[in-house]
């Protein structure tokens, strides 16, 4: 006599509703998922100590194997400038016409190096963090916005020198210096936005971090920081009338003359462009605010794959 097995009617795949219910129920959510915006503020906020100590701590440990150690957070940004003074002012005579000249290099020469060093630390704030990325939960933006502070800090540092050596050469202590905290302040937004922008493409793709330093370079060398645009455009009458107010109008040439123009008494507002305040907040907002809307519509992605 056999005996038949009865085996239970197959059942259908719940459906995807069902699954969203249930886990609702449940209090899960999807691993990774992208917070809404004013969420995501909110986290970033809630770890702004996380933010400073990191940024702090990088800081420390750049120079922590070699026996200057913090001294050459001033004594880099002091070497290339005498190398551009070498070069740009003796041998291509672009000091002539140029009032305290040696104070408006350096003051370009560290400007334009906090700039740099933000974007290059930003382009590899994810791909050179992936261990910390995957490991711990936390608000990616947290990466490039502690690297942009990381170069604000040593900027701080490279100020002080700054000031000794505008001091030697003669520039008087003025009024006109309190205008450099709105500048890098405007500056730093500007920085943390455009590294934000580089953070999410070097994660990405990798290889733009070898990229990055010809293109800086060549952004450098349109941006006056050894040479004076308004001096250049009044011996070059024969150029295009549009080239010199892109030159001005150049994010990197704005935040540089905003500080020569606070700092060195010999910088008139008449080499500035016009509205060059409204220029240079224009500028950190459209990256500042920009930048990070881009970076974190791309929070899921980062750490995967």
């Amino acid at each position: 006599m056999s005996q038949v097995l009865d085996t239970p009617p197959p059942t259908a795949p719940p459906a995807d509703d069902d699954l969203s219910a249930l886990a609702a129920r449940h209090g899960l959510t999807v691993s990774g998922a992208r917070p809404s915006l004013p969420d995501y503020v909110r986290q970033l906020w809630a770890r702004r100590h996380f933010i400073t100590a990191f940024s702090t701590a990088k800081l420390t440990a750049q120079y922590s194997q070699a026996k200057l150690g913090q001294v050459w957070q001033v004594m880099t940004p002091l070497l290339n400038a005498a190398v551009y003074y070498f070069i740009f002012g003796v041998l291509l005579g672009t000091k002539r016409n140029v009032p305290d000249y040696v104070p408006f290099l350096v003051t370009g020469v560290f400007i334009w190096t906090f700039t740099q060093s933000s974007i290059m630390a930003g382009t590899r704030a994810i791909s050179g963090n992936l261990g910390l990325v995957r490991a711990l939960h936390f608000p990616r933006a947290a990466l490039p916005i502690s690297f942009a502070l990381q170069q604000l800090q040593q900027l701080l540092f490279s100020m002080a020198a700054l000031v000794v050596i505008l001091l030697c050469f003669g520039v008087p202590i003025a009024a006109s210096w309190l205008l450099a905290v709105p500048a890098l302040v405007l500056q730093s937004v500007f920085n943390a936005g455009v590294s934000m922008i580089m953070a999410r493409m070097g994660a990405k793709t990798p290889d733009i971090a070898q990229l990055m330093p010809f293109v800086l370079r060549t952004w450098m060398y349109v941006s006056g920081v050894m040479w004076s645009i308004d001096k250049l455009a009044k011996g070059h009458h024969d150029w295009p009338s549009w080239v010199v107010p892109v030159l001005q109008a150049n994010p990197a040439a704005i935040y540089i003359d905003l500080m020569r123009y606070a700092l060195i008494d010999s910088f008139h507002g008449s080499q500035l462009p016009h509205h060059v305040w409204a220029l240079a907040v224009g500028w950190a907002l459209v990256a500042g605010v920009g930048g990070f809307i881009y970076f974190w519509k791309a929070e899921e992605t980062y750490g995967r794959g």
